[in-house]
């Protein structure tokens, strides 16, 4: 399945806080952080997408059934913002993405005889380790 999907406006929930780790004077002043907040059952998705995620035992998921995303890589509140909607978009695209099924293959006549030859052949070497007779 090949989804190119892009959340609505609505189905996005950002709340902005700030960010931790270093960053002297700005850190303690500018709310860049964002968290974003996204509801499954309630978005647009397809409902086989929407089984898929709710599986995924991923910490960002919580028990609601809400993805929870912190950006806060940049000093930008707009680029933590771009940053937390790719990254959700890329955890549903890695979700819509089907994995071919495997089908099981017979092993070649050739390759049947190379395995048995193999075996005479350690047999052989195997037998001739006995004890020496006078």
């Amino acid at each position: 399945m090949n989804l190119h999907w892009t959340p609505a406006d609505w189905e996005l929930d950002f709340s902005f806080i700030r960010a931790s780790g270093p960053g002297g004077q700005n850190v303690n002043k500018v709310s860049s952080a964002v968290h974003l907040r996204f509801d499954i059952a309630r978005s647009t998705l397809p409902p086989i997408i929407k089984e898929r995620l709710l599986a995924l035992s991923d910490q960002r998921i919580t028990n609601e059934g809400v993805i929870v995303i912190k950006a806060q890589e940049t000093r930008s509140q707009e680029q933590n913002r771009a940053d937390a909607v790719a990254r959700l978009v890329e955890m549903v695209q890695g979700v819509a993405h089907t994995p071919k099924t495997r089908r099981a293959t017979k092993p070649t006549y050739g390759s049947k005889m190379r395995r048995l030859e193999g075996k005479a052949q350690r047999s052989g070497i195997k037998a001739g380790r006995g004890r020496v007779s006078e």
